[in-house]
């Protein structure tokens, strides 16, 4: 597996879009409703890389033999009076690479790069029903709280989200 920063490259945006799509598809609460178009993919993930371009935030990816296996986003633009914050976002598994470690190691290269950029603390939020909590809290995230009824989920029905904080 090799993990790298992404760029703002049409195949790049593309396969972000392949990856985000599927998540959804199969109920993967990322902001998103299934179905999702592959138009509003592609202008998230340019708006994303765009962003990435700025200095406001990291895309990840994951490959393997060539193909994007993963994602994760470290969200770095936090307000004047949070310069010590972090975000993580947007972590998705492509289906068939899940349970292999690509989230694990996307999410420790996330956390190498905020600690580079000076953040001691990262935070972040995943669903309540079918999100990656087990795997938040084996890599030390600690449970903030619930926010119930948070967001729809990609096939109707309200879900929490679960916060999380990390000292790092």
């Amino acid at each position: 597996m090799h993990i790298t920063a992404l760029r703002n490259e049409p195949a790049v945006v593309s396969a972000l879009a392949d990856l985000i799509i599927e998540t959804v598809a199969c109920g993967g609460s990322v902001s998103f409703m299934h179905p999702l178009p592959r138009e509003k993919a592609l202008a998230f993930w340019e708006a994303s890389l765009a962003a990435a371009d700025r200095g406001e935030r990291v895309v990840l990816g994951a490959y393997e033999d060539g193909e994007l296996t993963g994602t994760v986003t470290l969200l770095l633009d936090c307000p004047d009076n949070q310069p010590h914050r972090a975000e993580i976002a947007k972590m998705m598994t492509r289906v068939k690479y899940r349970g292999q470690g690509i989230a694990r190691a996307l999410l420790t290269a996330a956390e190498s790069i905020a600690a580079e950029r000076g953040k001691t603390l990262l935070t972040l939020d995943t669903a309540e029903d079918e999100g990656a909590a087990g795997l938040y809290e084996k890599m030390n995230y600690r449970k903030a709280g619930v926010i119930p009824d948070f967001a729809l989920k990609p096939h109707g029905g309200l879900t929490g989200t679960v916060l999380y904080y990390k000292r790092i």
